[in-house]
């Protein structure tokens, strides 16, 4: 079976003086490093810029964001894609399931562009 190689994307290769530090660092697939728009909502995450986001208004809304490709940010702390069927929140050292609480329920947490 092939594995694709996993790199780190380092935040400070992508912003000089981010706001967010922590974590310093994601691992990626090679695709998904060249992904712009997960490089973008990193950056924006990471330097608290969510002048281009805004709330879903439904969860229409969030899922047609998913499926154009696109990330949303839940509680301003991590970025959501969705792989599989399954929404997934990303650490540095990946792609994690996202647990089913109460508080995804909610718009008000999340963040699309």
């Amino acid at each position: 079976m092939f594995h694709q190689q996993k790199k780190r994307l380092y935040i400070s290769d992508l912003l000089s003086e981010p706001a967010m530090l922590s974590p310093a660092y994601y691992t990626l697939s090679a695709s998904l490093i060249k992904n712009e728009l997960l490089l973008s909502t990193i950056e924006s995450l990471h330097s608290f810029d969510f002048s281009y986001y805004s709330n879903p208004k439904s969860y229409k809304q969030l899922f047609d964001c998913f499926r154009a490709g696109s990330f949303a940010i839940y509680k301003e702390l991590y970025i959501v894609g969705y792989f599989g069927s399954k929404m997934m929140y990303l650490q540095s050292n990946g792609w994690k399931a996202m647990p089913a609480n109460e508080d995804i329920f909610k718009m008000d947490n999340w963040l699309i562009a």
